[in-house]
């Protein structure tokens, strides 16, 4: 791992997104709480939080950090059509949290996915990317097509 103890505390925060795209039937589905497996929205939210709370546990040489706070927001995008998730991440700290709000973006589409599997297993997910970062040595960060 980094050392990171010579550097300053600061105020992190990172925002991640993803989203998987359905059919609009699935969509459907889960917009009415039928999926066989339960709430999908509900569910797949937890598991980002909980999957934040666990990245130094599944990303080899990341540093065991002490979330402030962590929230995954899952929406409809009828464009997709799909639903959009975006995560935030926040500590104050000596090293940043993009990958926990990376990793709770991945979590929660990997449980929607695994949620909605019976429907419609041609589900895709993508677009998993930073959104923005704050905070630290390096400056703030904005991606550049963040809405």
């Amino acid at each position: 791992m980094v050392d990171v103890s010579d550097k300053a505390e600061t105020v992190r925060v990172a925002t991640a997104e993803g989203y998987v795209r359905m059919a609009p039937e699935t969509l459907a589905l889960i917009r009415q709480g039928n999926a066989k497996k339960g709430d999908v929205i509900g569910t797949a939210r937890l598991a980002g939080i909980m999957a934040a709370k666990r990245t130094a546990d599944l990303i080899p040489l990341c540093h065991p950090l002490m979330l402030t706070k962590v929230t995954v927001e899952i929406a409809e995008d009828t464009a997709l059509p799909g639903l959009r998730v975006t995560a935030t991440a926040k500590l104050t700290g000596k090293t940043g949290v993009e990958m926990e709000a990376l990793t709770a973006v991945s979590v929660a589409c990997l449980t929607i996915y695994d949620m909605a599997k019976a429907a419609d297993k041609a589900m895709e997910i993508g677009g998993i990317r930073l959104l923005e970062k704050s905070g630290g040595k390096s400056g703030d960060f904005r991606h550049p097509e963040a809405r």
